[in-house]
Parts: C-alpha cells; sequence; structure tokens
C-alpha cells in the first residue's frame, strides 16, 4: 500500500552564492564548514562548500537558512533513515 501524504512545499533561494535560504526541510542529518545534509519530502539535499553556516534551523516551519561559500547543491531520492541527531533534539 502506498502512503498519500502531503508534501511539505519546498524551495530554496541561492543569493550571490553565499546566502541559501530553504523551505520545506524536514530534517538536517549533518553539518559541518564544508557539508550540510538536509532532507526535503522531495529527497535529501546535500549542500558543499567553504565556511558553511546554519545561521537559522526552525524544522517546525521547515526553515534553513545557510551562509558560506556555496560549490554545489544535489539532490538524491528519498531514501529510509534512521532518525537524526536533531530531530532526537529539537523535538
Amino acid at each position: 500500500m502506498t502512503e498519500n501524504k502531503i508534501k511539505m512545499p519546498h524551495s530554496l533561494i541561492l543569493k550571490d552564492r553565499s546566502q541559501l535560504t530553504l523551505s520545506g526541510v524536514t530534517d538536517v542529518d549533518s553539518f559541518d564548514e564544508n557539508i550540510i545534509t538536509a532532507y526535503t519530502d522531495y529527497g535529501e539535499l546535500t549542500v558543499k562548500g567553504e565556511g558553511l553556516h546554519i545561521s537559522i534551523l526552525n524544522i517546525d516551519t521547515g526553515e534553513l537558512s545557510i551562509d558560506g561559500t556555496v560549490a554545489s547543491l544535489s539532490y538524491l531520492e528519498n531514501q529510509p533513515r534512521s532518525t537524526s541527531f536533531f530531530s532526537k533534539v529539537f523535538r
């Protein structure tokens, strides 16, 4: 049986490759200065760059803002995953 889950709207805005604003983020799995892995209903999003810093993270509203030099954005299809550290802390 397939699940008919309503997807949270997802968008991203990248300004001058230095400010990334995301909506529709359901979780953040890992982050450091070079890679941030976030989950959306549309797949896993990996942000790569230099000096990356999460300035806003609100899982309830799905808002994520990242500062730093963004080199690439890539999506992977949704895959089953375990509960992340952040989802445990912010619930």
